[in-house]
């Protein structure tokens, strides 16, 4: 079984930043992916960004330039810079871990971005 722990949401104003951490615990397989995921209020759940074990990355066209994703595969741990946030990315940011045909997520962690 694998656990995900985020930290990190909060409030901050439009424009403002915030690190999102993730660490993973149990049994994790060297080889995965590790990403973000956001919900807003009435939507879908969506993919802000992913990287594997090897390091590559994937955004969303929204976020690309303003949010960086990286890990510290010793610690199995995933971070999500963002900056210059929008009000329209306020939501419960969960972390999301694949590996095996398995999937897990935390229990997320909110983001709000005032005007």
């Amino acid at each position: 079984q694998v656990q995900l722990v985020e930290s990190g949401g909060g409030l901050v104003q439009a424009g403002g930043s915030l690190r999102l951490s993730c660490a993973a615990s149990g049994r994790i397989l060297s080889i995965n992916t590790m990403g973000w995921y956001r919900q807003a209020p009435g939507k879908q759940r969506e993919l802000v960004a992913s990287i594997t074990s090897r390091g590559e990355t994937a955004y969303a066209d929204s976020v690309k330039g303003r949010f960086t994703i990286s890990r510290d595969n010793a610690k199995n741990t995933v971070y999500l810079q963002m900056n210059g946030l929008k009000p329209e990315e306020t939501a419960v940011y969960y972390c999301n871990l694949k590996h095996d045909f398995s999937a897990y997520w935390g229990r997320g962690t909110q983001v709000t971005v005032s005007s």
